[in-house]
C-alpha cells in the first residue's frame, strides 16, 4: 500500500508518492510528471487525456474537448449532465474519469497500489462562499472514493508548497508562499524550518492562509476578450440604434468551462441571424465560423500560447487564419498588462489580508516562495514581490512544488512505505 498527494489544477495535474530516494512526482505521460487538465471524448471509444486530449482535437477528430474541469467544483454544474461521445455524463462523472486515469498511471509508476491519498486544494474554492467551499471539497473527496481511494484528506496547495521549499533551508524563517495557478491564487505565512519538519502536527507553524479565484485562465479570458473578440464583433454595433452584439456570446467563447454551451446549432443559427443585422457583419461572420466550426478551444488554446510567449519574448503574433486567411492580431506585454493588470493587482491585494492575519508586517517576512505557472507573469510577479520588497525571492518548480509537498504531507499523515 502507498500514500500519494494528488494535485489536481485547473491547468495542470499531478501526483507525488514517496520514493526510495524521498518525494518524486510520477510520469504522467510519457516521461512528463505533468498532465495537463484536459480530457477529450471522441465519437466513439476511449476519452484521451493530457497533451494526447488536445492533440486529438486540434488535428479535427470528432468530439468534445474539455479543461479547466476543476473551475466547475462548488458551482451547480458540476451534476449537470452534459453530453460527451454518444452519451450524457455529469461534470463530477467527467472528473472522476480524468482523475481515474492520473490514478491509474500513478499505481503504475509506483509499482503499487494508491489507497491514501492527500489531496491539495485551493484556500478558497469559491470567494466568499464558506458553504460553497465546502460542498466543493466534499464532491472532490467523494469523487476519490469513487476511483478507489480509501483514505482521503486534504491540505492547501499553498502549505504544501511550503513544505516541498523547506527541504532547502538550514535555519528557521517565515516564509510567503505565493502559488498561483490556472484557476486561483493562494497564499500562505509559514515558519519553516528543518528543525520542525519530522512533526506531525505542523499547526502551529501555519500562521495564515488566503487567497482568491483568480488565475491564469483569468488571464486568457481578459486577454481573449480585450484582443482577440473584438475581431470577431465583440463591442460592434447593429444596424438598429443604440443596439450591439450580444456581450454573452464573447464571454462564453473566451471561457473554457462556457465554450460548449455555443455548440447546440440555434446558437450558430442565432449568429447567423446577428450577422445580417450587424453593421459590421464581416466581423461577425468570423464568429459565426468559430462556433460552426467548433473552433473554440482552438481560439482559447492559442490565446493561452500567446500568453506564454509574450511572457517569454515580450511580444508575439497570433495568427487566427483558422477564421480568416491572412489573419492575425499582436500582442505585446504593454497590451497584457494593460487588459491584464487589474486582475494582478486584485491577486496581489490578498498578501496584505494575509500578513494582516498572521499579525505581521511586510518587513518581517524572510522569504517569497513562488510556485504556479502565473508567476511567470511579469506583472504578476511585481505586484507580488511589491507588498514583500525585502524577502529573498525563492523560484519553486512552476508546476510540481505543490505535488512534491503532496507527497511529503501524504507519507507524514500515513506513514507511507517507499515504492
Amino acid at each position: 500500500m502507498t500514500a500519494c498527494g494528488l494535485d489536481f489544477g485547473t491547468s495542470n495535474t499531478t501526483l507525488g508518492y514517496i520514493g526510495a530516494d524521498g518525494p518524486r512526482l510520477a510520469p504522467l505521460e510519457g516521461a512528463a510528471d505533468t498532465l495537463p487538465s484536459a480530457i477529450f471524448f471522441p465519437r466513439t471509444g476511449a476519452p484521451f487525456v493530457g497533451r494526447a486530449a488536445m492533440a486529438a482535437y486540434v488535428s479535427g477528430e470528432q468530439g468534445r474537448l474539455m479543461r479547466a474541469l476543476k473551475s466547475v467544483l462548488g458551482t451547480a454544474l458540476v451534476n449537470e449532465p452534459t453530453p460527451v461521445g454518444r452519451q450524457r455524463l455529469s461534470f463530477k462523472a467527467v472528473i472522476a474519469a480524468f482523475l481515474g486515469e492520473v490514478k491509474a498511471r500513478g499505481e503504475a509508476a509506483a509499482g503499487s497500489s494508491l489507497d491514501q491519498v492527500v489531496l491539495g486544494r485551493p484556500v478558497h474554492f469559491v470567494d466568499g462562499d464558506a458553504d460553497g467551499d465546502a460542498r466543493a471539497e466534499g464532491v472532490l473527496g467523494a469523487i476519490a472514493r469513487d476511483i478507489g481511494f480509501a483514505d482521503i484528506s486534504f491540505q492547501f496547495e499553498p502549505i504544501a508548497a511550503s513544505l516541498d521549499y523547506e527541504r532547502q533551508v538550514a535555519g528557521e524563517e517565515l516564509a510567503l508562499i505565493a502559488d498561483i495557478g490556472g484557476g486561483t491564487s493562494d497564499f500562505s505565512i509559514v515558519r519553516i524550518s528543518r528543525g520542525h519538519a519530522g512533526l506531525a502536527d505542523r499547526s502551529s507553524d501555519i500562521l495564515a492562509n488566503e487567497g482568491v479565484r483568480i488565475g491564469g485562465t483569468d488571464f486568457d479570458r481578459q486577454l481573449s476578450l480585450s484582443v482577440v473578440m473584438p475581431l470577431l464583433g465583440h463591442g460592434s454595433p447593429l444596424k438598429r440604434k443604440g443596439l450591439s452584439m450580444p456581450v454573452g456570446l464573447y464571454q462564453d467563447l473566451a471561457t473554457w468551462s462556457s465554450i460548449n454551451r455555443l455548440y447546440d446549432g440555434r446558437t450558430a443559427r442565432s449568429i447567423r441571424e446577428l450577422e445580417r443585422e450587424a453593421a459590421e457583419p464581416h466581423l461577425v461572420s468570423r464568429l459565426a465560423r468559430a462556433v460552426e466550426d467548433e473552433r473554440g478551444h482552438s481560439l482559447a488554446l492559442d490565446v493561452e500560447s500567446a500568453k506564454i510567449r509574450v511572457a517569454e519574448e515580450g511580444a508575439t503574433e497570433l495568427d487566427l487564419a483558422v477564421l480568416e486567411a491572412g489573419l492575425s492580431v499582436g500582442i505585446a506585454h504593454e497590451d497584457l498588462v494593460a487588459h491584464t493588470g487589474l486582475l494582478a493587482e486584485k491577486i496581489a491585494a490578498r498578501i496584505a489580508s494575509c500578513l494582516s492575519a498572521a499579525g505581521l508586517r511586510a518587513e518581517d517576512i524572510d522569504a517569497l516562495f513562488l510556485t504556479g505557472g502565473s508567476t511567470r507573469l511579469a506583472h504578476v510577479r511585481v505586484a507580488i514581490c511589491a507588498c514583500v520588497p525585502q524577502a529573498r525571492v525563492i523560484e519553486g518548480d512552476t508546476f510540481g512544488s505543490v505535488g512534491t509537498g503532496l507527497a511529503i504531507e501524504a507519507g507524514r499523515r500515513y506513514g507511507a512505505q517507499a515504492a
